[in-house]
Parts: structure tokens; sequence; C-alpha cells
């Protein structure tokens, strides 16, 4: 039976959910599955890294600047016209990533497809709170949860396999059929959202300075490390960005139609969930960069090799990201984020006793303990976060959500990436001043290799410190995992039936 209201049927939902899942997990997959082509397109394109990385840079800016226009034009076009439309565009982005016959070329259809890419996870997310009952979300999340976790994952397992056995073209052209699929199952089985209450007026200024600050912010946490974190090229870009970010806040709380309503985070839960989200994002992300770094850096594997060993993990997630659903929908958020993170801060602790001795296996098995705690910690904040957002404020909201989960997964990444260097140099040399002729292993390796000695221990001194600097940054991880605790404790559980609006709805009219 269809709500009256919205002329939605809230009881069959699963089909839509599951339909529109197509177009966001092609959307996270590209993300991590060029990264494995890169080698193969310098060499097509006999290009060098600097000019093969706008590849992905420009993926991420693109998407950057898109996202936060995704809320109103859900409202403008309708959600699933804008799911459609985004698809299709991130459809055409691919087929034209495939036939490029240039850098520049690939360069122009990556950020075609990112346009498309952008909008999908937002618009699905807004597609998701208006369809699904109240007391059926965390199901639903779990649910969503799996593209979230499962395509970083499998990029680089799909990728690997199709650079090393087929071509690196098809890493794009297999989203063509995926995607002509995936909109002819959207036209029938997705159904109409109304927009409830009238469409707010194109926030020009407010587009103009979000898609400067974002993406210029983006761009600075990407290139930090390359440039140096005091230089002037990166002070200026940040300061330019941030600046340009508050002058966007200020139009947003003055204008009458802002882009992104940030009145929605008076709402306690959504400013509750998107702290412990940011938390737990950062610490997520530390696994899935550097595990697979040190397997394929120290341990000399593959990128496919490294993809198979850390699908398990990824499998795990998956298996146990609708599990969190139900729990969610039976206890509530608190009790399942608290056990999720501790024992994701457990398993990250282990990771901080990592060495060169350590077998895959272990790495395994600590791999799958973490996606088992990201399974049952990442979606009940997001599912958390909506729980007082009424339904004119969502396509907004979750915009914002998204916006929030891109800037935490970059910050993250050059956060660690600046803490792992840095400790790798203080370990390096750390480790050079205590070598002497006195230090009896020293010598004995010496004597053991003559000629080669010094070449294979400068070798092995090098991996020895980059791990010493991967256990210090696992171990600041595990720690920081923890504080997500204390806003998990502060969230509740959604209101029971379809959606409504709530008391708060009339508060912030």
């Amino acid at each position: 039976m269809a709500d009256p209201k919205d002329g939605l049927d809230h009881r069959h939902w699963m089909v839509p959910v599951l339909v529109a899942l197509i177009g966001v997990f092609m959307s996270i997959l590209d993300t991590s599955i060029v990264n494995v082509a890169i080698s193969s397109i310098m060499n097509v394109f006999g290009t060098d890294a600097a000019g093969v990385e706008w590849v992905s840079t420009a993926y991420m800016l693109a998407m950057g600047m898109i996202v936060p226009m995704s809320g109103w034009l859900g409202e403008k076009l309708g959600v699933k016209q804008l799911y459609i439309w985004s698809l299709v565009v991130f459809t055409l982005g691919s087929v034209l990533c495939a036939a490029a016959w240039n850098l520049e070329s690939l360069i122009v259809a990556r950020v075609i497809q990112a346009l498309g890419g952008g909008m999908l996870m937002p618009t699905v997310m807004a597609m998701i709170y208006k369809l699904v009952p109240r007391d059926k979300m965390g199901g639903a999340m779990g649910i969503f949860g799996i593209a979230i976790i499962f395509a970083p994952a499998l990029g680089p397992t799909v990728g690997g396999w199709l650079v090393e056995y087929v071509d690196w073209r098809w890493i794009f052209t297999i989203n063509l059929p995926v995607g002509i699929l995936g909109t002819i199952l959207a036209i029938f089985f997705i159904p109409d959202f109304k927009h409830e209450g009238k469409v707010n007026k194109f926030d020009l200024p407010g587009a103009v300075t979000a898609a400067i600050g974002f993406a210029g912010l983006l761009y600075v946490l990407s290139k930090g490390n390359e440039w140096g974190w005091t230089s002037e090229a990166t002070i200026l870009t940040l300061v330019g960005s941030l600046g340009t970010l508050l002058v966007f806040v200020l139009i947003e709380l003055w204008s009458p139609s802002p882009l992104l309503d940030l009145k929605v985070f008076l709402f306690p839960s959504f400013t509750l969930a998107n702290i412990a989200g940011i938390i737990t994002t950062i610490g997520m992300f530390a696994g899935l960069f550097y595990i697979p770094f040190f397997l394929q850096s120290i341990r000399g594997l593959g990128a496919l090799e490294t993809g198979v060993l850390m699908l398990p993990g990824a499998l795990a997630s998956g298996i146990f990201m609708p599990l969190s659903g139900v729990l969610y929908d039976k206890f509530g958020p608190k009790v399942v984020m608290v056990v999720g993170l501790t024992l994701m801060a457990s398993m990250t602790y282990l990771f901080g006793t990592i060495s060169l001795d350590t077998t895959l296996f272990t790495v395994i098995l600590w791999n799958v303990g973490r996606g088992v705690a990201m399974g049952l910690s990442m979606m009940p904040a997001q599912t958390a976060a909506m729980a007082d957002v009424p339904p004119a404020m969502i396509s907004r909201a979750t915009s914002v959500m998204a916006i929030i989960r891109n800037l935490a997964s970059s910050f993250g990444i050059a956060v660690m990436t600046v803490l792992i260097n840095n400790q790798n140099t203080f370990h390096h040399a750390r480790m050079t001043d205590s070598l002497s002729t006195d230090n009896v292993a020293y010598t004995t390796f010496m004597i053991a290799n003559p000629g080669t000695g010094p070449t294979l221990f400068g070798t092995h001194l090098a991996k020895q410190s980059f791990v010493f600097a991967i256990q210090d940054v696992f171990l600041l991880t595990a720690g920081f995992t923890l504080l997500a605790i204390v806003p998990a404790l502060f969230l509740k559980k959604a209101q029971k039936g379809p959606q409504k609006a709530g008391n708060h709805a009339v508060a912030m009219e």
C-alpha cells in the first residue's frame, strides 16, 4: 500500500535499494581500480608520474566540486531522475576513458565520469532515507554499506587481473554493460519521489565558492606530502581554500535558499554521528592504504596478489555490514558501534605489532578482524545521523555527509602519510646511529657478506625503519579510533514507522 503523503510503498524497498547500489558500487570501484593501471597508462601514453597522477586527481577534484550540488539537483530534477542521469553520465565517461587516445583525453573523460559518479552516492543515500521505513533503516544501510567497504577492496583485485591478463582499458570498458543494465533496471524498479516543499533557487555564489573551496582543499590534502607541508604552494593553497570555504559558510548562513543547508548540524544525532564517522573513516583508511603498502613494498607482492590477500577482509565487511543493520534495528546504534569500534581498535593495535617476520596468514586474519569491525561500526553512524532529520532536508543532509566522508578520507591519508614519513626518518636515523664496529650483529653480517654487505644491510635497514613507522601509525590509529566511542554513546535510534518530519521539522521552519 502506498503512503498517501508521498505516494511510495515503504514496504517493498529491497529491490529499489539493490538496483540503486549498482551505480554506487561502480562509482566507488572506479576510485581505486584505476590505481593499479597507472604504470600501464604511463607506458602507453609516454608520460611521467606527475602527468599520470592527474588521472586520479582530476576525478577526485571533479567529485569534490559536484557533490555539494547534488542536494539541489535532487530536489529540482527528482531523486530518481538525478540517479538515472548520473549513471548515464558516469557510463558515458567510462566509455570515453576506454577510448582515450592520449593522456589529455583520458583526464577529460575522467572528469566527465566523476561528474556522474560524484552524485550517485548522496543521491542513493537520499533515496534510501526517503523510501525505507525508519525501523528498517539499519538493514537498508547495512546493505548500502557493502558497496562502500567492498568496492574499494575489490578494485585492486579486479583491476590487477584485468591489467595483467587483459588490457588496462577494460577497467573502464566493464562499466558499459553494467551501466546500461543499471539504467534499465532503475527506470522500471526505482519509484518516483515527490519533493516535500518548494524547490529553492539555485545558489550560484554558494556553488562557486563550494566548488573552489572543496576542490582546493582536497587537492592540497593530496599534494601536501609531495610539495611539503610548510612549502609556499601548500600554505597558499590551504589558506586560499579555507578562506573560500569560510566565505561559503557565511553565504549559506545568510542565503534564503542555501546550496547546503548547514542547519542540519542543529540536529544532535546528525552532528554526533558525523563526528564518529570522521574518526572511524580515518581509522578505516589507515588500514585500507597501509596494509597493501606493506604487502607490496616490504613483502614484495604484486598488485593482484595483494588484492587477493585483502579480499577476505572485504568479504568479512560485506557479511557483517547487513548484520550490523539487523543489530541496529534491534538494539540501536550504541551497542553495535561500541562493539565494532572496540574490535577495530583491538585489530589495529595488533597491526601495530607487525614485523618483517609476520606471516601472510596472520595479516589476513587480522585484516578479517578489521573487516568485521568496519562492518559493525560504519553503518550505524550513517543510519543514526538521519534519526531526527525531516524528509524535506534529507537530500541536503546526504550531500553534507558525502562531503564530510570525502574530506575525512583525504585528510586521514594525508595526516597518516606525514606521520609515517616522519617516523620512518626518525627510526632510520636512530638505527643508523647505533651501527659501529662494536655492534656484533652488524660486524658479523658484513664479514659474512663481503662486497654486497653494505647494500644488503642498507635495504634491510630501510625496510625495518619503515615497518617501525607503520607500527607507530597503527598504534596511534588504534587509540584514535577509541575516541569515536564518546559520540557513539549519545546516538539514538530513529523512531519507528515511515519517514516523518517529527517535531524538529517544525522547529526548523
